[in-house]
């Protein structure tokens, strides 16, 4: 959807975004804000289409807080629960006593309840960076998800009628209902439920629910496994809970381990002169994130955990697998990146990735299947972007997956950059949230606090995790690092090098956004002297697959084996080919009709990577996750 704003006002809007990206370049102390602006940032209307200025719903911070006009007396919002929520459930929201429906009149959930829907009109300032140059602003915090009353199809035509006042038995005034369903997880902030007219572009106010509170705000909840280091013998389990208090993880035969606990807070969130979302109107408390490593594990075997505390409350009873450890034969593994989460009701929420649900169930049903033994995860996680409760909606999300194998992630666009934070890019694309929100919720196995990058060795595959938002030039830390991890490759341990990171170095995506040249010029030289097989990026929506390409040549196509499936022959290494597999959730990319001749397979459907390693032959697969057919195929071999 283009931004609700006029072509005359995108151009205000980028040349007022220019002027402040400039001012923030002139007087920045930061060595990577020193330099002269990339040229593929000046596009400010393409970069912030990637940001909070989309639908209309995502414009609400933006808009002036009207007087609603001839408010019913007879309104009121009724829960079907107005207290102690549980874990997961779906609330029907209904209202009543209104005199005129109308196309425009929407509910919303707030919390926590305590959250101002007021109008802030000092904070405009705050919000330019969004694009958006309408009225500013609305709301002082931003809705959790909102919903139209027109989603019940009874409510304009007055279908469910009340009378208010009856003169000899003929009824001279009624009023109209209507009911709608929202999804609702536990956040540990009570919240409430707001009514507005006007719609999203013109709101006002009309009445309020009572807050409703959950029944155990300090309940552990989304737990999800990572492993630690190569051996496949421990494992780390991190979940949230409302209690700071230290909690245990009870696994195997009667094993206990005790979590430490950590948090991030308002101060933390990363800001700039112009106010973040994850710094003000963004913002909801995380509650306390706990972490504690299960060890004295067997490899690729199944065990079963539990977390919490008697005095908070326990999981239930999940069952894992631990991955195979590295130097071993077999591994199955899955990977995609850019999924992000989806609401399960008809809600409108700040971001929205359609196809994340299809995706998760899709996997869940294989991980079920017990034939997966880790998942690789590369960036653009959440999409929270400074929304901070949606990280609660996204590992509720990925629960069926993260809490049984191994989810291994690496950092993107939209959990790290922003203005003046030390990223290499200077968009906006975290909303101020600078890695930490991931961070915390994802411990990986990196050397340092934002030195998000890894390797990690699974069966006979070697996997080196880079960060494509961190300085990666010649000089920095992480370029030494990925030249040293890669050259101490024990190929006769694992055979096969998989490169992976988030941004990619090959797309045939019109977007000037999708590839950095410079990123090319300093890394791929890298992966062509260590004889990396598999390099899988996201970033780009779609998944795009290549011939063994170095600096935009074919050095090496694929031959077709008996059964016809593309075979790339590494007994004569020339090149590594490319994966970009960003098809897991966010809205899909189309090609361009002309492409390069290096790009070898184009489709644009959601779906997710699944590999099958042996030290013999790597065997990989794009899954249509709504068909569950298998959309492209190829496999490497070495003699």
């Amino acid at each position: 959807m283009e931004p609700l704003i006029s072509s005359s006002s995108r151009v205000s809007a980028c040349r007022l975004l220019i002027m402040i990206l400039f001012i923030m370049l002139v007087v920045s102390s930061s060595p990577c804000l020193s330099s002269s602006l990339h040229p593929m940032y000046i596009n400010s209307t393409a970069m912030h289409r990637n940001h909070t200025a989309i639908s209309e719903f995502r414009l609400l911070n933006r808009r002036t807080l009207t007087q609603c006009p001839n408010t019913s007396p007879f309104l009121q919002i009724n829960v079907s629960s107005n207290s102690n929520l549980s874990d997961e459930q779906y609330l029907t929201v209904t209202v009543t006593g209104v005199s005129n429906p109308s196309g425009n009149d929407w509910i919303a959930m707030i919390s926590p309840s305590h959250a101002s829907v007021e109008s802030c009109p000092f904070n405009e300032g705050f919000y330019l960076q969004t694009g958006d140059l309408s009225s500013l602003p609305l709301l002082c915090h931003y809705p959790v998800k909102a919903m139209y009353m027109r989603k019940d199809g009874d409510y304009l035509s007055c279908k469910k009628k009340e009378c208010k006042k009856y003169k000899k038995g003929v009824c001279l005034s009624y009023t109209c209902s209507g009911t709608v369903t929202f999804h609702v997880i536990n956040i540990r902030t009570d919240i409430e439920f707001v009514l507005f007219g006007g719609g999203f572009l013109t709101p006002c106010v009309l009445t309020k629910s009572r807050p409703i509170n959950f029944a155990n705000p300090n309940q552990p909840l989304y737990g999800h496994i990572s492993s630690i280091d190569s051996t496949g013998t421990s494992m780390r389990v991190t979940w949230v809970s409302g209690d700071k208090k230290p909690q245990q993880v009870q696994y195997g035969d009667g094993k206990t381990q005790t979590s430490v606990v950590t948090t991030f807070s308002q101060a933390n969130m990363c800001s700039s002169a112009l106010e973040s979302p994850a710094k003000d109107f963004g913002w909801h408390d995380p509650g306390f994130i706990h972490s504690a490593v299960m060890t004295g594990l067997k490899p690729s075997s199944t065990f079963s955990y539990r977390y919490g505390s008697d005095s908070a409350g326990w999981s239930k009873q999940t069952q894992f697998r631990t991955p195979p450890a590295g130097g071993s034969d077999e591994l199955k593994f899955l990977a995609f990146g850019d999924m992000g989460k989806a609401p399960r009701d008809a809600s409108a929420e700040h971001y929205i990735q359609p196809g994340s649900l299809s995706v998760i169930k899709a996997m869940a049903d294989e991980v079920d299947s017990n034939q997966i033994d880790s998942i690789f995860h590369i960036g653009d996680i959440s999409y929270a972007t400074g929304f901070l409760v949606e990280w609660d909606f996204f590992l509720h999300q990925i629960s069926p997956v993260a809490s049984r194998v191994s989810y291994m992630t690496a950092i993107g666009n939209h959990e790290r950059d922003y203005i003046d934070s030390g990223s290499i890019y200077i968009t906006p694309d975290s909303g101020g949230e600078c890695g930490i929100p991931y961070e915390t919720y994802f411990p990986m196995p990196t050397p340092a606090k934002d030195k998000p990058w890894y390797s990690i060795e699974q069966a006979s595959v070697h996997f080196t995790v880079m960060s494509t938002e961190h300085d990666w030039s010649e000089n920095s830390e992480q370029y030494g690092w990925m030249k040293k991890d890669l050259a101490s490759v024990d190929r006769s341990k694992t055979p096969w090098l998989i490169f992976t990171g988030h941004r990619p170095m090959y797309s045939s995506s019109n977007s000037i956004l999708s590839v950095d040249p410079e990123f090319i010029k300093k890394v791929e030289p890298l992966l062509l002297q260590n004889k990396v097989d598999l390099v899988l990026f996201g970033h780009v929506h779609n998944y795009e697959r290549t011939c063994s390409v170095y600096q935009n040549k074919c050095m090496a196509m694929p031959k077709k084996d008996r059964n016809g499936i593309d075979t790339y022959d590494h007994s004569n290494y020339s090149a590594p080919l490319h994966a970009v597999i960003g098809m897991a959730g966010f809205s899909l990319d189309k090609f361009p009709n002309d492409v390069e001749g290096w790009s070898l397979s184009r489709i644009s459907q959601f779906g997710y990577f699944r590999g099958h390693a042996t030290k013999k032959e790597l065997n990989l697969e794009l899954v249509n996750s709504d068909t569950k057919k298998v959309e492209d195929s190829f496999r490497i071999i070495k003699a």
